[in-house]
C-alpha cells in the first residue's frame, strides 16, 4: 500500500515565501518528484485596506507570513533537498524534523477541503474552539453536512442568538464529566 500523502510547514525567511515555492517547483520538475511533492501553498486573505489618502483598497495579503506549506510523501531524501532549497530555514516541528499536520489543521487553515468527522447532534451542547466567539458554548440547532457547516445558539449579551460556524470550529462538550469536576 502507498503512503498517503500529508501537508506539512517549511518555515522561510521574511518576503521569501514566493521564491522558496518558485525554488520548490523547479526542484521537483528537475527531479521527477511529482510522485512525493504533490501540492505547494502559501495561503493568502483578502483584506480591505485604507490608504493615507482616504481611498479604500483590495490588499491579498498572506495568512502565515515566513511559511510555506507542502504536500507530501515524507522521506529524509525530500527532507535533505527541501531543506537546503534557498530561503528554507527548515521544517515546523520538533527539532527541525517534519510534522504532519491533522486534517482538523489542513481544515481550519484553508489548505484543502476535508471530510470532517463530526460527534455531535441536534441538541448536544458544543463549545467553539476557535474565531472570533471562542471559548463560548451552546447548543446545535442544525447541521449543514454539505457544506461542513453548523448553526449553534449562543447566548451573549443576556441574548440567544444563532450563529453559522464550520465543523472544525466546534467540539463537543460531555456535559456529564464537566458537572463532575463542579
Amino acid at each position: 500500500m502507498a503512503e498517503q500523502p500529508r501537508w506539512y510547514v517549511i518555515h522561510t525567511y521574511s518576503s521569501y515565501e514566493a521564491m522558496v515555492k518558485d525554488s520548490l517547483e523547479k526542484l521537483i520538475e528537475n527531479n521527477n518528484l511529482q510522485e512525493n511533492i504533490f501540492e505547494i501553498k502559501i495561503p493568502t486573505e483578502e483584506t480591505l485596506e485604507e490608504k493615507a489618502s482616504g481611498k479604500k483598497k483590495i490588499v491579498e495579503r498572506k495568512k502565515f507570513p515566513c511559511y510555506v506549506f507542502l504536500k507530501m510523501i515524507y522521506s529524509n531524501d525530500i527532507w535533505y533537498l527541501v531543506t537546503n532549497t534557498r530561503g528554507v530555514t527548515g521544517f515546523v516541528g520538533p527539532q527541525g524534523r517534519p510534522l504532519p499536520l491533522t486534517d482538523e489543521e489542513v481544515a481550519r487553515m484553508g489548505l484543502e477541503e476535508v471530510a470532517v468527522e463530526i460527534d455531535f447532534t441536534v441538541g448536544d451542547t458544543v463549545q467553539i474552539v476557535s474565531g472570533p466567539l471562542e471559548s463560548f458554548v451552546g447548543v446545535v440547532t442544525s447541521i449543514i453536512e454539505g457544506q461542513q457547516k453548523v448553526m449553534v445558539n449562543v447566548e451573549m449579551f443576556g441574548r440567544k442568538t444563532d450563529v453559522e460556524l464550520t465543523f472544525v470550529q466546534v467540539k463537543k462538550v460531555n456535559v456529564a464529566s464537566e458537572q463532575e469536576q463542579n
